[in-house]
């Protein structure tokens, strides 16, 4: 599957049951070892927003006041309500303040917490392996680091808003209700009709902001995605720098980037559109407000039926309360966006909840102090046999090299031993003592060169010593001033040095049984011979899985085994 791609499946599902699937996400949270201070934190944020509430209550009756007092030109009442306004807004000010500090402090632990949790699942049952083997999901890098991230700020933001909003409703309504009066309509009396405007306004412009702006939630899902495949084309060109400089593959890698940058440009560009339409409306909408209180509220102030602070009330309130109706046209573009990032990481947890769940067709588990390998049937994912009816036995102390033909079958036997190969049959039988795969290309995390060494340990597992008697035992003396040196090894390092270095660190955590993927590759046949050597006399008793080409390893490893049209053949 490529990359772009993502299995409908799980899109159908996700859309299915939406809000079950999002409220699963939403909650566990809350109900974690967190809760105290989430609950704390969320409750006075909460608070804070209905102090704001409570105080553009406060402005709104102010405004009656001081417009009044303007009316009839009365100075002391003038200055009096401008240092009455002084000091909400200075409690105004105060508010704001605490509840974006409280929010964003509220955001970024919700973030922690769930970024945390994301990652344990991504790395536990080998999610992130397979679901980059399997193309079940794009970019799960960007789904937990940005999309956790614009989740959390939109929910809170949107969850906090409704509840602000519904408070604000309901406070604003009262007093429209209040202010407004009544009006015939064809010999019908109607109770508070400014409210009702109100309602009415904001409930044919939020159905019109839908119909236009819909799209917005498909466009915004696809612009994440695309955006990210671009990042990730980059960051392949960066490192693969070298290859790349060597075959002189600039064109064809620019016209690689160009190809995803025009996705980009292409689905922003219909955004763009579909967002100039829906502004239009919503500024329009807007601008309209502005005034249509005071056409609907003017024939009662001609008429001397209310003064012009009452009027400026009634102006205000009809605004809060028609904004607050219209809550749903000014977060229509955050509501597209919030869906499609939730969209996103539903489908991420969709795939790694299938992947848990996918019974492995081949039976790997650790048993006993053999390697055994039963009626054994390895498949690519096309349906071709590699292997069938495979069974092997490797005592603890034997030193077994796989042989055959390129594409035969070698390496997927090692994945297979290592439970990374999904499809086939049969069973595996590990040993139960420690053990090491070392592949071909070796892993060398970003840090010191001693976490390169020592990992999957930690660095200070070994002393000083120890790494300096390995560094010279491998050939890699040159090394030694450098292992408390932060870089990027695997730039570093030529192919040889990391294959060096690899066998370094199977020295350091000395494993009973070692399997090794092509992992002399890049040496020539001096160091390799050096280094197995180094193995043997420095290992006794290790039990070795080897696969490689060369007929120079043959001599460290008294049992060959050859790949041949789909069986295992000893030689």
């Amino acid at each position: 599957m490529s990359q772009n791609a993502e299995p409908s499946v799980v899109n159908d599902a996700v859309r299915g049951d939406f809000v079950p699937r999002v409220w699963g996400l939403i909650t566990p949270y809350w109900r974690s070892e967190e809760r105290a201070k989430a609950w704390l934190l969320l409750i006075a944020v909460i608070a804070l927003s209905l102090v704001s509430v409570g105080i553009s209550v406060w402005i709104n009756h102010w405004y009656k006041d001081f417009y009044n007092a303007l009316e009839k030109k009365d100075s002391a009442a003038f200055w009096s309500l401008i240092g009455y306004f002084g000091l909400i807004a200075a409690a105004g000010i105060v508010g704001a303040v605490y509840r974006l500090y409280l929010t964003q402090m509220l955001t970024i632990r919700w973030r922690r917490w769930l970024t945390e949790q994301h990652f344990s699942r991504w790395l536990a049952h080998k999610n992130y392996y397979q679901l980059e083997q399997g193309g079940y999901t794009d970019n799960p890098d960007q789904r937990i680091s940005e999309d956790l991230n614009s989740f959390t700020d939109n929910t809170l933001t949107l969850g906090l808003g409704l509840i602000r909003t519904v408070v604000s409703l309901v406070s604003f309504s009262i007093i429209l209700w209040g202010v407004s009066g009544s009006i015939v309509v064809f010999g019908i009396t109607i109770p508070g009709y400014m409210f009702w405007c109100a309602l009415l306004y904001a409930a044919v412009g939020s159905w019109l902001a839908h119909l236009i702006g819909r799209r917005l939630i498909g466009l915004s899902n696809q612009q994440q995605r695309f955006e990210a495949d671009l990042r990730f084309s980059m960051v392949r060109v960066r490192e693969n720098a070298e290859s790349i400089a060597l075959y002189n593959g600039e064109p064809n890698e620019h016209e690689r980037l160009s190809t995803r940058f025009n996705r980009v440009w292409q689905n922003f560009w219909t955004q763009m559109k579909v967002t100039k339409r829906l502004t239009f409306f919503t500024a329009g909408y807007s601008q309209i407000a502005i005034i249509f209180p005071f056409i609907v509220a003017a024939p009662r102030y001609f008429a001397g039926k209310i003064e012009l602070g009452e009027l400026m009330q009634i102006n205000s309130a009809f605004g809060n309360v028609q904004e607050n109706f219209s809550w749903f046209i000014d977060a229509y573009v955050t509501l597209a966006s919030w869906r499609a990032t939730c969209d996103r990481l539903l489908s991420f947890r969709q795939a790694m909840t299938d992947n848990e769940q996918r019974q492995p067709a081949i039976d790997v588990k650790t048993q006993g102090d053999a390697l055994k390998l039963n009626d054994l049937s390895l498949d690519l994912a096309d349906g071709r046999a590699l292997l069938h009816g495979a069974n092997l036995q490797v005592a603890a102390g034997d030193r077994v090299m796989l042989r055959g033909r390129s594409g035969s079958g070698k390496s997927t036997l090692l994945r297979a031993m290592g439970g990374l190969w999904p499809q086939g049959g049969g069973a595996i039988r590990l040993p139960q003592e420690r053990a090491l795969f070392l592949p071909q290309k070796p892993y060398l995390p970003i840090g010191t060169l001693r976490d390169s060494l020592s990992y999957p340990q930690v660095s200070d597992t070994y002393s000083s010593e120890r790494y300096e008697e390995v560094l010279r035992t491998c050939r890699l003396e040159h090394l030694i001033p450098k292992l408390d040196e932060a870089n990027q090894w695997q730039r570093v390092l030529s192919g040889g040095e990391q294959q060096r270095l690899a066998f370094a660190r199977a020295l350091l955590y000395r494993p009973r049984w070692l399997y090794l993927d092509e992992a002399t590759s890049a040496m020539d046949e001096e160091d390799e011979a050096m280094l197995y050597q180094a193995l043997i006399d420095q290992l006794p008793g290790l039990s070795v899985v080897s696969v490689g080409h060369r007929s120079s390893l043959a001599r460290f490893h008294p049992r060959l085994v050859r790949i041949d049209a789909g069986q295992l053949v000893a030689q």
